[in-house]
């Protein structure tokens, strides 16, 4: 373990710009030293348990240390702990370089108590920093909450295009929550059809329930959506400062989500389920950013707060199984799809994620009968063909594949991740090679910038003999896409047949870098002997 405290101080360095170093004249001992060290090791570390306690006590020794009071506060948002993150906070508001973001706590704070003027004070230092395009929704909803007019808040988002369209959101929900329901759906509409998101409706449906308006709930949730399903049922939510602030949080959360922005989306789906604990949408974004942040035992804790009747419970279990097998723990993973599959009143969404699961772990054969239930469920649906086909041509049924991706192609003949399977797999056994170069070159012109579907297309020209055709494509492919050890070693196969053997061996060896151990294994025996003579 000691060796990795070294790293971890570098690292703090870096972030906090002050270092382990500076600690050292605030702390009284080197035992206090050695607090926030073994704090830092155990925050990389993952165990989340000893790297709040350790922060909680670097920072009772160290009271006006701003390098402490960072990873402090960044710790106890990540941790849930808001008596640290007040204690944090208090060090740094006012210090040069304090986080943008210091003033969402004390607002969130304000609004889960409905201190209206808390609230107030906190987003007028807000307003200040980056994420001030939030002021001008954040005053709407406090004008709301103390009864008065707040519309000239709305007004007041001026000319930014960000700070305007959140105001447009929030006006839309005002205008529910105040009964001014046919004008608030109106907006809703008309934001929809300029795309916004999809919590906007999850929201206003909160409100429409609250109101006792189900049947206008229940039409702006429809959809085939596992959550608007759900929601349908009834999700009622009375419009509270502490729900309008969250909602808006939220918003700016999932904007983030697949953006690298951890520290401040952990800070703003933290802070958004404070001011609102009842936020299960905000639970989800929440896990999510703990999860990239390498943070898994607290992304898992974030969706144990999902209960079984949430609405979100379908999603939070999909989430939790997503996370767990991109942390590694595949079999964890799977044993949690393997029981919300066979649980009484499974559906689809269940069997698809218990299927994608065997079929991460090369179980084919096993995933070949989820996905055929998926298949039944909805037989209209061509990825669910797609999947299945796929499933059987994995598990070596060809003929199966076959008819299954031909459905898939019959159902969407302007899909091209459906002609690509297709007219590869066609291609790769050559079967009706002509017929599935016209698909993957379909496919090709549907969607040129994909680096997969034309490599697809160079390699049905290279099988067919038309190498000329085939070179540019499976070039192009490989300069985007590195990583594709397939696409590597049509890449050396191509080269090779050209007599360039130096330059194949190099894109084979490439390829093994990324490659399975069985493809490792043919790729090292191809930059060792070449290609057999065809």
């Amino acid at each position: 373990m000691e060796a990795r405290i070294i790293p971890t101080c570098k690292r703090l360095i870096l972030a906090a710009a002050v270092g382990c170093a500076s600690i050292a004249p605030a702390a009284a001992d080197t035992a206090r030293l050695a607090d926030y060290l073994k704090a830092g090791a155990a925050d990389a570390d993952g165990r989340v348990d000893l790297a709040a306690a350790g922060y909680a006590r670097a920072l009772a020794a160290a009271p006006t240390s701003a390098a402490v009071a960072v990873r402090a506060y960044r710790e106890a948002l990540a941790a849930g702990d808001v008596a640290l993150a007040t204690r944090a906070a208090a060090v740094l508001r006012g210090q040069p370089g304090a986080p943008a973001d210091l003033p969402l706590l004390p607002l969130a704070l304000a609004a889960a108590r409905g201190d209206a003027a808390g609230a107030s004070a906190a987003t007028d230092a807000l307003a200040t920093t980056p994420l001030g395009v939030l002021a001008p929704s954040l005053r709407a909803w406090i004008a709301f909450a103390s009864k008065q007019n707040p519309a000239p808040a709305i007004l007041a988002a001026g000319k930014d295009p960000v700070a305007q369209r959140l105001a447009a959101e929030t006006a839309a929900l005002i205008q529910i929550a105040r009964g001014d329901t046919a004008k608030g759906l109106a907006t809703v509409q008309a934001l929809r059809e300029t795309g916004s998101p999809i919590d906007l409706r999850l929201s206003a449906g909160q409100l429409l329930f609250g109101l006792g308006q189900k049947d206008q709930a229940r039409s702006l949730l429809a959809g085939d959506d596992p959550v608007f399903a759900a929601l349908r049922e009834g999700d009622a939510a009375q419009p509270t400062l502490g729900f309008g602030v969250s909602r808006l949080l939220g918003r700016i959360a999932g904007d983030l989500a697949d953006q690298d922005a951890s520290e401040l989306s952990i800070a703003l789906a933290r802070t958004a389920l404070i001011a609102y604990p009842a936020n299960d949408r905000v639970r989800l974004l929440l896990a999510g950013a703990l999860a990239k942040d390498k943070a898994v035992p607290r992304a898992l804790t974030a969706l144990d707060g999902i209960g079984a009747a949430s609405p979100y419970a379908s999603t939070a279990l999909a989430t939790r199984i997503a996370i767990l097998a991109a942390a590694g723990r595949q079999e964890e993973a799977l044993a949690i799809a393997r029981t919300g599959a066979e649980r009484p009143g499974a559906g689809e969404g269940d069997w698809q994620t218990y299927a994608d699961q065997l079929t991460a772990l090369d179980r084919h054969r096993e995933a070949v009968g989820w996905y055929r239930r998926v298949v039944d469920a909805d037989p209209t649906a061509w990825s669910a063909w797609l999947q299945y086909g796929g499933a059987l041509e994995q598990a070596g049924d060809w003929p199966a594949s076959r008819a299954a991706l031909q459905k898939a192609v019959a159902i969407a003949p302007a899909e091209p991740l459906a002609l690509n399977y297709l007219g590869y797999a066609q291609a790769e056994r050559g079967i009706d090679v002509p017929q599935s170069i016209a698909m993957l070159e379909r496919a090709h012109a549907l969607k040129p910038d994909d680096s997969s579907i034309a490599d697809s297309l160079g390699w049905a020209y290279f099988l067919s003999g038309d190498i000329a055709r085939a070179q540019p494509l499976i070039e192009r492919a490989a300069a985007v896409d590195t990583v594709n050890a397939e696409i590597g070693e049509h890449l050396g196969d191509l080269y090779w047949t050209r007599g360039r053997r130096y330059e194949a061996r190099y894109a084979w060896r490439a390829a093994a870098l990324t490659a399975t151990p069985v493809e490792a294994q043919r790729l090292a025996a191809k930059a060792a002997n070449g290609l057999p003579p065809r």
